[in-house]
Parts: C-alpha cells; structure tokens; sequence
C-alpha cells in the first residue's frame, strides 16, 4: 500500500488532540455557563463568608482558650485512633472484596457503602442498639468484662471508625483492582505464600491507594458530628470533639467561638485537599 496520494509526495499524519481538550477554543454555551457559575458560587460563598467574617483581631486569643485547645485536641486523638482501626480492618475487607471471588460479594460491598449515605444520626442510633449497655453485645461487655462504650471517649472512636470506613475501603479496592497482579502471580511462583505475598507484595503496590484512603478516612472522622453526639454525647473533654463544640458554641449563642472552630475545621480540610493533590490531577 502506498503511503502518498502521488509519487514523492508523502502523508502528513494528522495531529491528534490530547483527551479532554476537543472544547478547547470552541465557545461555551450560555445555557452550561450560567448555571456553573451559579453552582461554583453556591460552594465558595459559604467558604468565602467564613473568611470575611472571622474574628481575625482575637483569633489568637481564642484559639489558646482551654475549650478550643481540649475539642482539638481530642478530636486529633480520636481521628487518628479511628483511621487506625479503619486501616486494620478496612484493608482486609478490601483486599476480600477485590481479590476473592464469593457469593454474595456485591451483597457485601454494597453493605459496606452503607454508611455513605445512611444519616450519621441512624449510625449512632444503630451504634447504641448494638453497644449500648442494653444492646446486643453492650449488655454481654458490661456483664462480662464491665466493659461500657457509649458516652466514652471509646465511643468517639467507634462511631468515627463507623462512618469513616467505607472511604477507605473504597479507595483500597479500587488501587487493588488496578493493580497489576503479575507480580503476586510472579511471587507465588516463587514460593511465596499468600500471607508473604500480600505483605512484601501486594501492600506495597496498593500504598498509595491505602494512603489517599486513609487520608480521606481520617478526615471524615474528624469533621463527624451525628453518629457521635447520639453514640458518645457531649461531655467537654471527654466526648466534645471540634464539630460538637462548633454547635455547643452556637447554642450559647457564642458566634465568634463556632466561627474559630469552623475555621480551623477548614484549614484542616483545605491541608488534606492539598495534599492528595497530585492524586486528583492523575486521575483520568
């Protein structure tokens, strides 16, 4: 086959455009336009609001006042303690999910999405009708082992971990589902056993998904308020986490306080954004 229409003449290919560039140059239409505007402006308004409103001249006096200091510094505790029991459980249940094939698995996963859209409040109701002292295993811990959950700082970490997990295992499973699995094929060969293979193997593959997963997990547990206000109350210094003290403060009609405790919460999630930056970019 000829590769030119005439003789000497040769075929310039054609210069194909990157994915996602083909509206480039072409005019938006009104009809998309006005509308994003509008939707970008209902998001960074509110944000913007917080910003302009913020009582910047005594910010550093509120942000050292005991209450401030105590609800951060719980809620990093039970943020972290969370995400790790979210780590110890959520990555086996992951790997499960993506790597073994059962009947029921879709039952299972969609199971473990439940919590993302059940309302936090029914998390923590369901939380009490299991671990309350009255629940199904609650009353068998405080017979048996004088074990008590809920109103604990325990509880905090129970009903974070409970909201918290499923960003995690949804972020783990997709890493494993597009992780070449040539190289467990290419151990096992080797004599690794399956323990062997998934610790030298296959985490090491999946670490960045495990980290944006953790991430992620961690700061769902630190901005949650339903599950543990109906799980763990609001007692300060022992249950009262950031968000529970953002609405302590508007109900005693302390508005500058709710503000400084938003504002942290927003910095805190602005850092997390910017962290799993590239993370966003490079996905397709």
């Amino acid at each position: 086959m000829s590769l030119s229409d005439e003789p000497g003449t040769a075929v310039r290919p054609q210069p194909v455009a990157p994915p996602g560039s083909r509206s480039l140059g072409r005019p938006v239409p009104p009809g998309l336009l006005v509308p994003a505007g509008l939707g970008l402006l209902f998001l960074v308004l509110p944000l913007a609001g917080l910003l302009v409103r913020a009582p910047w001249s005594t910010l550093p006096h509120q942000l050292a006042a005991p209450g401030v200091l105590t609800a951060l510094r719980l809620s990093l505790q039970c943020a972290t303690l969370a995400t790790l029991v979210c780590v110890v459980l959520g990555v086996p249940l992951a790997w499960l999910l993506a790597r073994v094939e059962f009947a029921g698995r879709r039952l299972v996963r969609a199971l473990v999405t439940v919590p993302l859209v059940l309302p936090p409040v029914v998390g923590g109701v369901a939380l009490l009708l299991v671990f309350g002292r009255r629940g199904i295993l609650g009353g068998w811990l405080d017979a048996g082992f004088g074990i008590t959950l809920p109103f604990t700082t325990t509880g905090v970490v129970l009903a974070e971990a409970f909201v918290a997990m499923p960003f995690l295992v949804i972020a783990v499973e997709g890493a494993l589902r597009g992780a070449d699995t040539r190289y467990e094929e290419a151990a096992a060969t080797l004599g690794a056993g399956r323990w062997t293979t998934f610790t030298h193997v296959t985490l090491p593959l999946v670490a960045p998904g495990i980290a944006a997963g953790a991430v992620l997990c961690w700061a769902r547990a630190l901005g949650e308020f339903g599950a543990t206000i109906t799980f763990a109350g609001n007692y300060p210094g022992v249950t009262q986490t950031m968000p529970l003290a953002v609405y302590t403060s508007l109900e005693a009609g302390d508005l500058s306080g709710a503000m400084v405790l938003s504002l942290m919460l927003l910095v805190v999630s602005v850092t997390i954004l910017a962290a799993l930056r590239d993370r966003w970019l490079t996905t397709p």
